[in-house]
C-alpha cells in the first residue's frame, strides 16, 4: 500500500445553520477539501445513535444510524419538505458547538412532516422497500425498541412493564398495533440516513476518498441487543448485566474507569461462530471502506467488574476470544480492511493477537514525548501502522502542549521534531506523524486549524460538554488547504489518484 494520509473529522463537527453537521452541503465540500489536500481518507466516528451523554460510543442499536445527521436542505429537494419549516428554527445558538438538548426537540417534529410526506408520495418506493426488506434483521427489532422506549418515556427496556421486558409475544403484537405509526417513523426515517450517507460515500469514493469508520467494541446496556438478545451477554435471569465492562487503575485514574457497557458472553458467541460479530463487521462495511475498532486489545482479554460496583477497582482480567473471532470473520468475510485500536495496556498476547490478524495499530505522537524512550516516538513507529497526534478522546495538539505537558516534554518536544521559533506547535506535531514510516497518517481537524482545548472532542469518563466542537464555516481557508497539501507532497503522501 502507498504512503497516504487523511482527516479526523466526525459528521456532527461539519458547518452549517441546523445546529449540528449532517449529510448535507458542507460534507460534500468536505470531501472537495480533502481532494484538493491530496489526501486518501476521511475517518469520522461511529454513526450510531447516540443516548446516554451524547457518546456516539452509547448507542441504541449496534446497526441503526444517527438520525441528527439527515439533511433537511436534502429532504427539501426531494420534495419532503419546505424551506420554511426549518429555516429559522433554533437549533442552538452557538455555532462552534453542538446543543444536543435542542437539538433532540427541534429536529423530531420536523422529520415528522418528512415522513408524513414521504408516506403520501408514490414515488421513491421501490427503494424504499427494498431497503427495509434486506435490512429486517436489525430495523424492524430497532423500531420495536425505540417505539416502546417512547411509549415508556423513554425510559431503557429494563424500567418498562414485565411483558415489554420480556418480549412475550403478545405484548410485542399489542405495541406492533398500538405504535405503528411511531415504527413507521422509525422505518423511514432510517432509509433517509441511509440514503444519503450512501450517496455521500458514494460522493466521495467517486473522487478517490475512502471513509474510515468507528465500531465500538461495546454496545449500550440501554440497546435493542440488550433487550432482544440478552444470550449473547452475561446476565442474570432478568436479562440484566452481571459484570460491565471498563479498565484497570493505572497512572492517570486511580479507580480505573467504569464505562459500564455489558460484556460479551464469549462462550456462548463461539458456538454459533461468532456470527453476530460475522453480520456486524458485514453490516459496518456496507457504510465504511475501512473498520476501526475501538479498544482492540479487549478481544484478547477485557477487564470485568461486577455489575454495581462505583469504581473499576475490583476488575478482573478474562481472556476474550482472540484472534479465533478474526479467522472466522475472515473465512466468512474474506480479507477486511480493519484498524486496531490498540492503545492502553499492551501485553504480549495482545500484541501476537494483532500481529496474527496482520490489522495495522495505532501510534499516537502526544504521547511520545518526555523523559524516557517511547514506542510512540517515530523512530519506533513501523509501517504498518496508523500514526495520529491525537485520537478524539486526547487533547487537541496545542493543548497538549499548552495544558499537560511538562517543561520537559515540551524542550523533548522542540528538539526531536527541531521545530523553529515561527513554526506552529500543531503544525510540528503534524509534520512529525507525516514524516514517520508509518502507511497511513490522520491529522485532526483541530490540528489542521491549530486549535487549543476549547476545540476538544471529548474527555473520557466524564459526562457533559462532550462531542460538542463544530467547525466554523469560514475555518478551511486556502492556507489551510495549502498547508496540509505542501506536508502531503513533501512526505509522499499525496493521493496519486487524484494527481493524473
Amino acid at each position: 500500500m502507498e504512503r497516504s494520509s487523511g482527516v479526523l473529522l466526525h459528521i456532527s463537527s461539519l458547518p452549517n445553520e441546523i445546529g449540528i453537521g449532517t449529510f448535507g452541503e458542507s460534507a460534500y465540500r468536505f470531501v472537495d477539501f480533502l481532494v484538493e489536500s491530496g489526501q486518501r481518507y476521511w475517518q469520522i466516528l461511529p454513526l450510531g445513535t447516540t443516548s446516554y451523554g451524547d457518546s456516539p460510543y452509547q448507542s441504541f442499536s449496534a446497526f441503526a444510524g444517527n438520525t441528527h445527521f439527515i439533511d433537511f436542505d436534502l429532504l427539501a429537494q426531494a420534495g419532503l419538505l419546505e424551506e420554511a419549516d426549518f429555516k429559522g428554527v433554533d437549533f442552538g445558538s452557538h455555532p462552534e458547538y453542538v446543543d444536543y438538548a435542542r437539538i433532540f426537540e427541534a429536529r423530531r417534529p420536523i422529520l415528522e412532516k418528512a415522513v408524513r410526506n414521504f408516506l403520501a408520495q408514490s414515488a421513491n418506493k421501490e427503494a424504499y422497500d427494498f431497503f427495509v426488506a434486506d435490512n429486517a434483521h436489525w430495523l424492524e427489532p430497532f423500531c420495536e425498541y425505540m417505539a416502546i422506549k417512547e411509549h415508556f418515556g423513554l425510559r431503557p427496556w429494563y424500567e418498562w412493564d414485565e411483558a415489554a421486558r420480556l418480549r412475550e409475544e403478545a405484548a410485542l403484537a399489542h405495541y406492533h398495533q398500538l405504535l405503528a405509526e411511531q415504527m413507521m417513523y422509525h422505518r423511514v426515517t432510517q432509509y433517509f440516513f441511509n440514503q444519503q450517507w450512501l450517496a455521500l460515500k458514494e460522493y466521495a469514493n467517486a473522487h478517490h476518498i475512502e471513509i474510515i469508520g468507528d465500531m465500538p467494541i461495546y454496545v449500550a446496556e440501554d440497546s435493542v441487543e440488550m433487550w432482544m438478545t440478552p444470550q449473547y451477554f452475561k446476565t442474570d435471569e432478568n436479562h440484566r448485566s452481571t459484570v460491565i465492562a471498563g479498565c484497570p487503575p493505572d497512572a492517570f485514574t486511580a479507580d480505573g474507569q467504569l464505562w459500564g457497557n455489558p460484556i460479551y458472553d464469549w462462550d456462548y458467541m463461539k458456538q454459533d461462530n461468532y456470527q453476530w460479530w460475522v453480520q456486524r463487521i458485514k453490516e459496518s462495511l456496507k457504510l465504511y471502506d475501512v473498520v476501526r475498532i475501538d479498544h482492540f486489545r479487549g478481544f484478547e482479554s477485557y477487564w470485568e467488574i461486577p455489575a454495581g460496583d462505583e469504581t473499576a477497582v475490583n476488575g478482573q482480567w478474562v481472556q476474550g476470544p482472540s484472534s479465533a473471532l478474526f479467522r472466522q470473520i475472515k473465512k466468512e468475510l474474506g480479507e477486511v480492511k480493519i484498524i486496531a485500536e490498540d492503545l492502553g495496556f499492551m501485553t504480549d498476547e495482545v500484541i501476537a493477537m494483532r500481529d496474527e490478524t496482520g490489522f495495522p495499530g495505532m501510534k499516537i505522537l502526544q504521547f511520545g514525548f518526555g523523559e524516557n524512550d517511547s514506542a510512540d516516538l517515530p523512530h519506533h513507529y513501523v509501517e504498518n501502522s496508523i500514526a495520529y497526534v491525537g485520537t478524539h478522546d486526547n487533547e487537541t495538539g496545542l493543548g497538549w502542549y499548552q495544558d499537560s505537558a511538562s517543561e520537559a516534554a515540551r524542550q523533548h518536544f522542540n528538539k526531536y521534531l527541531n521545530r523553529s521559533e515561527d513554526e506552529s506547535v500543531s503544525h510540528a506535531l503534524n509534520r512529525g506523524i507525516a514524516a514517520s514510516v508509518s502507511k497511513i497518517a490522520i491529522y485532526t481537524m483541530q490540528d489542521l486549524l491549530d486549535l487549543d482545548n476549547s476545540a476538544r472532542m471529548n474527555i473520557p469518563s466524564t459526562l457533559g460538554g462532550n462531542w460538542q466542537w463544530r467547525m466554523k464555516a469560514d475555518a478551511i481557508t486556502p492556507e489551510v488547504i495549502d498547508s496540509l497539501r505542501d506536508l502531503t507532497e513533501v512526505y509522499f503522501r499525496m493521493n496519486l489518484a487524484n494527481t493524473k
